[in-house]
């Protein structure tokens, strides 16, 4: 007769009981920041960030010349001297990271109370890497997992490729956390009450009265929404949404797009050629906004606080005023707790 098999004979050589678990993984994700300002970081980043398909989908033998022979040799240079502008000295780093380092602390602190949650923060291009923090948030852990792209309007280029990433990281792993990420978020009321407080409480403290209220938001090519990308409609829901929440004021409300690059066709009204007309047609005073970022960043701070405001005052324009995006503020912090919270429903009590 056959005896049973004893357990120690079915026992795996890992000892499964031995990785910690029980842990929940909340992990904001931003754009991304260059190490340093000078040539070689400038080029390092540039590369990683313009390398992706998501952003770049030019045909490879195509784009493959131009990036490695014309754009990273010229452009470290010009995008080093705009970071520098904008540089946080004291810290040495970019302001977005510094912003989003504090973003993940106070949530983290917001989420106090939930024991079983651990906060961290990744940069899509650049440090601190996905795929880093991904593993570390596992080995402290974490085999639950919600990734939230900071991102309030969903784009191919921006929400989708840091999902891309997360992905492509669980897909080298043996033993993977379950995954949540939050979606988009462009008329959310949370977000558009704060977004709304912030440019009242901003134009309260000026000497000044807007006659136009620009929201300027990241632009993208045409191209990419005519092959299905929602970016667009939802940048219009969250004007819409805030041109609604601000009653009257509302009706002082643009809506343009900034930062175009290369020679395709944008989304339009351009930013800075909206600005320049304006003043050109006898504006005096303006305040930009910038909803769709959940955090300064290069793109603000000199692209928008810098470039268009000489713009405006070059060509006309008397007055101008850079609304701050809501950063770690008290609302976007309120936002950014609503819709974690929201999304780990299920997950944790």
């Amino acid at each position: 007769m056959n005896e049973s098999p004893t357990a120690s004979a079915f026992a795996a050589p890992y000892d499964c009981r031995s990785q910690p678990s029980g842990k929940v993984g909340v992990l904001l994700v931003n754009l991304g920041t260059p190490d340093d300002t000078d040539y070689w970081s400038m080029r390092r980043y540039l590369k990683e960030f313009l390398s992706d398909r998501r952003v770049i989908e030019v045909n490879r033998l195509i784009w493959w010349p131009i990036l490695n022979g014309i754009v990273l040799t010229t452009r470290p240079s010009k995008s080093g001297e705009a970071y520098r502008s904008i540089w946080n000295e004291e810290l040495g780093e970019s302001p977005l990271r510094t912003v989003t380092r504090s973003q993940a602390e106070k949530i983290a602190d917001g989420l106090g109370h939930r024991n079983e949650v651990i906060v961290d923060w990744a940069m899509r291009y650049g440090n601190p890497t996905i795929a880093d923090r991904v593993q570390a948030l596992v080995e402290q852990g974490c085999d639950k997992l919600l990734v939230f792209p900071l991102y309030p309007q969903y784009a191919a280029a921006t929400t989708a490729t840091v999902n891309d990433t997360v992905f492509d990281k669980l897909k080298s792993m043996r033993w993977q956390p379950a995954l949540r990420t939050v979606p988009p978020y462009p008329a959310d009321p949370v977000y558009i009450e704060a977004l709304a407080d912030s440019i009242r409480d901003h134009l309260a403290t000026l000497d000044f009265e807007p006659e136009v209220i620009l929201a300027s938001y990241h632009g993208l090519p045409k191209e990419y929404v005519a092959k299905g990308d929602p970016y667009q409609c939802q940048c219009m829901d969250t004007s819409d949404a805030l041109r609604t929440a601000l009653g009257p004021l509302g009706d002082r409300l643009m809506t343009t797009f900034q930062s175009r690059f290369g020679r395709a066709e944008w989304l339009q009204p351009y930013t800075d050629k909206t600005v320049e007309a304006l003043a050109r047609d006898g504006v005096k005073c303006i305040a930009i906004l910038t909803p769709g970022f959940a955090a300064d960043c290069v793109e603000t701070l000199e692209e928008i606080n810098g470039e268009a405001r000489e713009i405006f005052l070059e060509h006309g324009g008397e007055a101008f005023s850079f609304i701050p995006c809501l950063n770690d503020s008290e609302g976007g912090i309120r936002v950014l707790l609503h819709l974690i919270e929201r999304e780990l429903r299920g997950w944790v009590d």
